[in-house]
């Protein structure tokens, strides 16, 4: 396992991240995500991340448990704050009040004193930046947080908040938590090149696309007994953009590649993802140990720029990468 700065902050994570949104506490029962947790441990990984709202709260509940015992000054903990966690009106959103209850809701479930990065889960078009920004810079200043991020601002969100944190003097975001794949690529015009003046590194999820990349979805065919495109639970509904045969069709030109650099198709997704140097970490789920081992072996992987122009000859026009497509839905609307 590797390692990089997190933007320009002093704190390094590893290369593969370890998450669990659609798997701890959901999909995986809690002796199998446990197993995963300590594979992670044992392969390297030190930074986990996780949310108050996956799998209705019990996410943070089955890692704080795996976690247990660890000592804390050797891995990185993220999670976040945003989405519904209750049916009260203030239970979602940025407000201070929920930011401050969610966080010591988290701080119980992960079992620690501390959150090494707290983020931003979606923008808030209700509550006043401002308001948002200042209870998690009170975080900082508390002690309870080390670090702050956010997932899925688009560039002008973003710049808004960055000159907010400056004129007051709050603590900077030091990282941002993106979707970003060789199928979606929406960051790479706009939000990129502020975060790498602005000393902002990219935490990405979905580097393998649910599963896609990894080539076991083919053209014409059934999606495979038990995969994520079969599960209601883990992600069906999102992986179905993907199951299109043209989309198929030009994963499948992924294989030779992979063969020739001697990756698994999974490897390669997340090599090229960490191929962006504005890139500190790709967030990786498992279901069982062995899955954990394999995607590993990403990390440390140089993938030279021929390669990263077969595979953007493979999927053509494939991928999205319009900037706008960066958005925060209204959790009240």
């Amino acid at each position: 396992m590797e390692y990089r700065r997190l933007g320009s902050s002093g704190m390094y994570v590893s290369e593969i991240s370890y998450g669990n949104w659609i798997t701890h506490g959901s999909q995986v029962e809690q002796e199998s995500a446990i197993k995963c947790v300590r594979a992670a441990l044992d392969e390297g990984i030190t930074t986990f991340d996780t949310a108050d709202v996956y799998a209705g709260t019990k996410a943070e509940v089955v890692l704080g448990k795996a976690l247990k015992g660890v000592r804390r000054e050797s891995y990185e903990l993220f999670t976040k704050v945003y989405w519904p966690t209750g049916p009260g009106k203030n239970d979602r959103g940025l407000s201070r009040k929920h930011i401050m209850e969610s966080v010591h809701a988290s701080l119980k479930r992960l079992q620690t004193d501390h959150i090494d990065l707290y983020q931003m889960h979606r923008f808030d078009y209700e509550t006043p930046v401002e308001e948002s920004l200042s209870a998690f810079d009170d975080l900082i200043r508390q002690g309870k947080v080390h670090y702050i991020g956010f997932s899925e601002w688009s560039a002008d969100q973003i710049a808004g908040a960055l000159k907010i944190q400056d004129a007051k003097g709050y603590n900077r975001f030091v990282s941002s938590q993106p979707q970003y794949s060789m199928l979606w690529r929406v960051i790479e015009s706009k939000v990129v090149p502020l975060c790498e003046e602005e000393g902002i590194g990219q935490i990405v999820w979905s580097p393998i696309a649910q599963g896609v990349l990894t080539g076991k979805y083919l053209p014409g065919k059934k999606a495979p007994a038990g995969s994520r495109a079969t599960d209601k639970k883990s992600g069906a509904g999102m992986i179905s953009r993907w199951m299109r045969d043209e989309v198929l069709e030009a994963v499948q030109k992924l294989k030779p590649i992979a063969d020739e650099v001697g990756l698994s198709m999974s490897q390669l997704a997340l090599a090229w993802a960490l191929s962006n140097p504005n890139v500190s970490s790709v967030i990786m789920g498992a279901t069982k140990p062995s899955q954990v081992k394999e995607n590993v072996k990403a990390s440390g992987v140089k993938l030279e720029p021929e390669i990263l122009a077969k595979i953007n000859l493979a999927l053509g026009s494939i991928p999205e990468k319009d900037p706008a497509k960066t958005e925060s839905p209204n959790p009240r609307a």
